[in-house]
């Protein structure tokens, strides 16, 4: 660790999610300014953690001091190997490497919050236009919870326990029916349609795979490799397609699975490795973290939606002296002859000695400067999708199955993703009266064509795909009592 160099570092989850990355001159004096680009629940998280630490700046990674040098590890392409321009080498977290006092959080809206937002119906009900629950599990889970403690948010959490039908029910939508996923150790010697025999021989089959010997590979062919083409093309496709609304095929098993890929790397088996921990790290402690263990949590919700989590870290921020500027878009980056950066937002300027960017890599490829190319160009390549979100709520209707949703691979339908049981996981958002309310999410390659045709995506289309596969997939074959649609472009 040199003073006077810099380094741009950068990880990226799936499908367009943001890029977090630190920039950082040591030349400077330590403990001046930190520029936060992205008022989403990644730059409002990491706002938080820099406001409440309790010293200055220590140390920031380097490389070399003509900055020809930018690590990221990158997505798996289309075709080839993963892209990684130098050996993933990602900067500790800010609460650890970037601790200073004064903070500016810049967010080119007018709301932060980023893909979060939760609306009330006018019965009360509450319905998610982005993620509708937050999963407790991990180091990331526990830190999760332990923010929501120290923001005083404890008596506001809904968990849904391990005993909970949205808990131990998942189910999958193919051939025209829902079929249960097993559960329990005495399910997986069961055969269990819509899986031709017991997912007992899948996993013997994995128990018995050598390690992959590439650095990295996509979803579908690791899990074919490993589990099967059977898991491969119904539960993996289906997985992906649920929560990255991306292609199995060319999803990235090390970025969007990074538990399963270090597990086969360090114990040969997947199996093995999750059995004894691989991949674990340390996690915090609290009272609420301990509780979520012991109920074997699988999700949480806050009682007026998880929109409630980033207006709580607004006010925290504000209450510690965090700037925070909304309606400000960044239009560019340069790093100043004296060492500092340069963070124009049209008519104004900020200067920063540390900068974390928490935008998607298509926005920041587009703010870096000129000794940042080879990081620009490789930002740029990283696609993301668009995600149609349909809330439908019904009177006095009933599910046919009481569970977390189901997921649709897409051989079944390339239009619908999945449809979550929102009234099933969180009963007490469900207003008076009472409401069923169910979220479809729609996408994949469907919409991709549909963009690539420059079609026009009206509401009126995605209410139509929703309600029909309401109707088909659930039975739920009256109009909805209320809807809200929503498209998520390039999330």
């Amino acid at each position: 660790m040199e003073c006077g160099t810099r380094r741009v570092s950068g990880e990226q989850g799936a499908s367009g999610q943001p890029v977090h990355i630190a920039f950082s001159t040591l030349g400077f004096p330590m403990g001046r300014t930190v520029v936060v680009l992205g008022g989403g629940i990644s730059g409002l998280a990491a706002s938080y953690h820099l406001s409440r630490a309790p010293c200055p700046p220590k140390v920031s990674a380097s490389t070399d001091p003509e900055g020809a040098s930018f690590n990221i590890p990158l997505p798996f392409p289309a075709r080839g190997n993963a892209l990684t321009l130098s050996p993933p080498d990602p900067l500790p977290r800010c609460s650890v490497f970037l601790i200073c006092p004064q903070v500016v959080l810049v967010e080119g809206s007018e709301r932060l919050g980023g893909w979060i937002r939760s609306i009330r119906g006018p019965d009360g009900a509450v319905f998610e236009l982005g993620p509708r629950g937050i999963r407790p599990a991990g180091a990331l889970g526990a830190r999760t919870l332990l923010m929501v403690s120290e923001l005083g948010l404890d008596s506001e959490v809904l968990p849904v326990r391990g005993d909970h039908p949205a808990s131990k029910n998942r189910f999958l939508y193919v051939d025209g029916a829902l079929h249960p996923l097993p559960s329990g150790f005495r399910g997986l010697f069961c055969r269990s349609p819509p899986f031709s025999k017991p997912l007992f021989w899948a996993g013997l089959r994995e128990l018995t795979t050598p390690r992959g010997k590439d650095p990295d590979e996509s979803v579908h062919s690791f899990a074919q490799r490993r589990l099967g083409p059977e898991v491969a093309s119904l539960a993996m496709d289906s997985l992906c397609r649920g929560v990255f609304a991306g292609n199995s095929r060319e999803l990235s098993i090390r970025s969007c699975f990074p538990s399963l890929f270090q597990a086969e790397q360090t114990h040969r088996s997947v199996l093995l490795g999750l059995l004894m921990g691989a991949g674990r790290s340390p996690q915090p402690d609290s009272a609420l973290i301990r509780q979520a263990r012991a109920e074997r949590w699988s999700q949480w919700s806050l009682r007026g939606g998880l929109e409630t989590l980033p207006q709580a870290l607004n006010a925290h921020l504000t209450s510690r002296g965090v700037s925070v500027l909304r309606g400000q878009p960044v239009s560019g980056l340069s790093l100043q002859a004296e060492g500092c950066w340069k963070v124009s937002l049209g008519d104004s300027s900020l200067e920063a000695d540390h900068i974390i960017s928490a935008v998607p890599a298509s926005v920041l490829s587009k703010l870096l400067p000129p000794e940042a190319a080879p990081l620009a160009h490789a930002l740029s390549t990283i696609n993301a999708v668009s995600v149609a979100v349909v809330n439908l709520q019904y009177r006095g209707a009933r599910l046919p199955v009481q569970g977390f949703g189901h997921l649709v691979p897409s051989s079944e339908d390339p239009v619908i993703l999945g449809i979550v049981y929102d009234s099933v996981a969180f009963p007490e958002q469900d207003g008076s009266p009472s409401g069923l309310r169910v979220t479809v999410m729609l996408g994949g390659s469907w919409l991709q064509t549909l963009e690539a045709r420059s079609c026009v995506l009206s509401q009126e289309l995605f209410q139509q795909e929703a309600e029909k596969a309401v109707a088909t997939q659930l039975g739920l074959k009256e109009p909805p009592s209320h809807c809200l649609v929503h498209l998520h472009k390039t999330c």
